[in-house]
């Protein structure tokens, strides 16, 4: 029998079953398009060793990462995670509990994708938790002209985009389309709570 210390360290090594999915779905959209790992490299802006990790699942993505991976393969984040998590067609109603949630432990940024998933259509609705100080840059839209439409729930939410800066109060909505860089972050005391509708253009 294997002592507790034995059990911990297997536990230790053993990557996130979303991450190896997720690094799975990465690898195959690359075979897809028939790329090297170095010609990713170029077209994304991530470094090859970066791109070969997280297809082996030996880290975790953070939402910048994944940003620039959408961005290269012409997906929304939402259509990235629900083809990790798609095991059947798609259906017109997803319970709370099978809506497929993904963290971003390094930023302290949660995400759950809330719609159903379906490829063919154009809105979708996600709700993003960020911890108190939780900072996350964009350095460009997974779609050029993406429309998105911010309403904080809880907390209190600073976007910047197209050099400007909103400060969004609890019950706040703010509507953009998305052509450069974004950031948001929690300013705090409490952490941020927000549905984010998607529109593709």
């Amino acid at each position: 029998m294997g002592s507790k210390e034995d059990a911990d360290a297997d536990t230790a090594v053993r990557p996130d079953p979303v991450d190896v999915r997720l690094g799975a779905r990465l690898a195959a959209l690359r075979a897809e398009r028939g790329w090297s790992l170095g010609e990713l490299a170029q077209r994304s802006g991530v470094s090859r060793s970066t791109l070969s990790r997280a297809e082996r699942a030996e880290t975790s993505p953070t939402a910048s990462l994944l940003n620039r991976l959408c961005a290269v393969h012409g997906r929304t984040m939402s259509q990235l995670l629900s083809e990790v998590e798609a095991e059947a067609g798609p259906a017109p109603l997803v319970r709370v509990a099978d809506q497929a949630v993904w963290e971003d432990r390094a930023s302290g940024f949660v995400r759950r994708s809330v719609s159903p998933p379906h490829a063919a259509l154009r809105g979708e609705l996600v709700e993003g938790r960020l911890t108190a100080g939780a900072d996350i840059a964009y350095d460009r839209p997974p779609v050029p002209g993406l429309e998105q439409h911010i309403w904080v729930l809880d907390g209190q939410l600073e976007v910047m985009a197209q050099d400007t800066g909103h400060r969004l109060d609890t019950g706040d909505c703010l509507r953009l389309r998305v052509w450069g860089p974004t950031r948001f972050r929690c300013p705090g005391p409490q952490d941020a709570r927000y549905a984010l509708a998607v529109v593709l253009p």
